[in-house]
């Protein structure tokens, strides 16, 4: 893959490899289009954000390997890695994309369960009698 810009995504427990190079706009996400691999228009817009805040919508091809997670964890990462490589490909790409909060890793991730205890925080019904 010459020529190409890298970025690494992550989100709860997803991972992404996004990979930016000038182009006619095509986006692969592991073999699929946009559409096919993510079903819902909301998932769609977030995998799109950072390109439509720098507006250069059309401008780049994206091939994209996600792994881990659902959909959303996946959605999340893809954001995550695509505002990387936007920034490894211009600097200028930075401002904007920091502003806007594309460059932050989100880092809630599901706590775990506690021993004893059904859930992470769920504790089990108090008994009067």
């Amino acid at each position: 893959m010459s020529n190409y810009f890298y970025g690494t995504g992550r989100r709860k427990t997803s991972i992404a490899r996004v990979f930016v190079k000038q182009g006619k706009g095509n986006l692969t996400v592991n073999g699929k289009t946009l559409e096919a691999y993510f079903e819902r228009p909301v998932l769609r817009q977030i995998v799109m954000q950072p390109i439509e805040t720098l507006g250069v919508n059309g401008k780049f091809d994206i091939y994209v390997t996600v792994a881990g997670g659902g959909k959303t964890g996946q959605s999340g990462a893809i954001r995550h890695g695509l505002a990387r490589a936007l920034v490894a490909l211009d600097a200028n790409n930075r401002k904007p994309l920091k502003v806007q909060g594309f460059l932050t890793r989100d880092p809630r991730m599901v706590e775990r369960k506690k021993m004893g205890k059904p859930k992470a925080r769920r504790d089990s019904q108090f008994s009067k009698r």
